[in-house]
């Protein structure tokens, strides 16, 4: 390591040991819950994944425990997380981990690069925390830090740019203490090095800093302009019986909620009107409209529920029957099926669906 690098670590790793969050996976070196709080904080704040991991530690306190779960209780205690690749992913790798490893993950980045959700960030992370590798974790958070430090000006979300933070950060990091290390950096850009208008006249770096010299903090890490965003239009037909039954389905077609379920979907061009939506081909697929009364709105304007790549305008149509369903899902039920937050959040809020 060069005298730069070590500089610059060691001022790291004592601004982390003195700053640090006492979180439940910090004093942890087994692999299980290392790998489980990095899949589960990927995209997520950790004040929104706390919770979830604590729940899951309770329901699932081995990889053992995880792998024999139903994918269907695996989806339940992820609601609300978003992303739900992540957590089929997550239960798909305990499987391989329990079946094939009897247990035991991978001790080396790249043995576990080759298991199932886990990128070269969970990877370098469980192998540095766990297994002392000296294996350099760049996340949103590292690419903060170091392209202001060293005044980078590489798109992050660029091939070229990934290359070159991992190979900085490879450069940087203290190979006596890799776990440490990688967590001060993901720390320190948590909590100090923050996107927008972070404290720089007590920064650790404040006399090497580029961006802080050039004025450019907040121009910096440099992105790539995003992909157009899609808008896409769901109505959910809500079906009511007398019995206090109602209808459910389940996405089997790959997309973020694989496998969840939710209220038969019509999804049109546009926003639409009850009588466009009963002249619908899709509409006449999943009901005989002769046996229901006419679909009533729930919301009258679409409720948008916006996604990385896409935004969805969203209606609920409220049907009743007098006849029994064959695909029949007692309402007293619902809230035992996976479901997806927009989805949630309407059977929290519809009447009938209250407990």
């Amino acid at each position: 390591m060069s005298e730069n690098s070590s500089k610059f670590s060691k001022s790291l790793i004592v601004w982390y040991l003195e700053h640090k969050r006492d979180l439940p996976w910090r004093n942890e070196t087994d692999p299980y819950f290392i790998w489980l709080s990095e899949i589960m904080l990927q995209q997520t704040r950790v004040a929104q994944g706390l919770p979830y991991y604590e729940r899951f530690i309770e329901a699932f306190p081995t990889v053992f425990h995880l792998a024999e779960a139903s994918e269907e209780t695996v989806l339940k205690l992820w609601q609300g997380l978003g992303y739900y690749s992540r957590a089929r992913n997550l239960h798909q790798t305990a499987k391989t981990i329990a079946s094939e490893y009897k247990g035991e993950f991978p001790s080396s980045h790249t043995e576990l690069l080759k298991l199932k959700g886990i990128g070269d960030y969970t990877a370098s992370a469980i192998a540095s925390i766990c297994f002392d590798e000296p294996s350099a974790v760049v996340d949103g958070n590292v690419y903060r830090v170091l392209s202001r430090v060293f005044g980078i000006e590489t798109p992050i979300n660029s091939s070229t740019g990934q290359k070159e933070f991992k190979a900085l950060a490879q450069r940087l990091i203290d190979t006596n203490r890799p776990g440490t290390f990688n967590q001060a950096i993901m720390e320190f850009g948590a909590r100090h090095c923050v996107p927008r208008n972070p404290v720089c006249g007590n920064c650790i770096f404040g006399e090497i800093c580029d961006a802080r010299k050039m004025d450019n903090v907040n121009e910096l890490p440099v992105k790539l302009k995003k992909q157009r965003i899609r808008k896409r239009y769901f109505n959910y037909i809500v079906f009511l019986s007398e019995n206090d039954e109602t209808r459910m389905e389940k996405r089997s077609e790959k997309g973020i909620w694989q496998n969840l379920y939710q209220f038969p979907l019509i999804e049109t061009e546009a926003e639409v009107n009850s009588e466009e939506l009963l002249k619908s081909e899709k509409f006449r697929k999943i009901t005989d409209a002769s046996s229901y009364d006419e679909p009533v709105p729930y919301n009258d304007r679409p409720i948008v529920h916006k996604l990385s790549h896409q935004h969805l305008y969203t209606k609920f149509w409220v049907m009743r029957s007098t006849e029994k369903f064959s695909d029949a899902v007692p309402v007293s039920e619902i809230n035992t099926y996976p479901v997806p937050v927009l989805i949630e959040n309407f059977i929290s809020e519809f009447t009938p669906f209250k407990n």
